[in-house]
């Protein structure tokens, strides 16, 4: 029951965005609230840092929401904090790296500077998930679902609950 209960707050405040739910609120915002849920499900390694990056390439609305919403909040011990680039070799080390639709043409050379990096990449654009993004954003039936691909996950040493690999779409 204890592991239920997180799956349906998560579920509640993310994913169940309908249509007529998606109408009260603007796309970023969702997106913004499932990149915070999604640090509730995935773990990654030890580090000595203070602060929990997200950092966002390419989408102002999703940088000043997740900043004015999340920045300074706590994450354990560390505090999130939100950074915004503004092209891919601004890129810096980040726990979370949210590419926005208008900079996906720029996903392999993302890839080829972020490497191995412990950072969870998220996409919203269609094929990118396939390509080797870690969480890749879509429209399923006028709902928004997300693709998850486990392998580039296990290639950035980043674990992932069983919860939330039960309500992806697994690639």
């Amino acid at each position: 029951m204890k592991t239920f209960i997180p799956l349906v707050i998560f579920l509640v405040s993310g994913l169940t965005y309908t249509t007529v739910q998606a109408q009260d609120r603007p796309m970023y915002e969702i997106h913004s609230m499932m990149l915070y849920n999604f640090t509730k499900y995935i773990q990654w390694p030890d580090n000595s840092s203070n602060s929990f990056v997200i950092a966002v390439l390419g989408d102002d609305k999703v940088y000043e929401t997740l900043k004015s919403w999340y920045s300074n909040k706590a994450k354990g011990a560390k505090k999130f904090s939100i950074v915004k680039f503004n092209s891919v070799g601004e890129l810096g080390d980040c726990d979370i790296l949210y590419v926005a639709r208008g900079s996906s043409k720029q996903f392999e050379q993302i890839q080829a500077t972020l490497g191995a990096k412990p950072t969870l990449i998220i996409t919203d654009k269609e094929g990118l998930g396939k390509r080797g993004s870690d969480i890749n954003f879509k429209l399923v039936n006028n709902r928004l679902a997300f693709e998850l691909n486990k392998a580039a996950l296990d290639q950035s040493n980043l674990k992932v609950s069983s919860q939330l690999m039960n309500i992806a779409i697994l690639i």
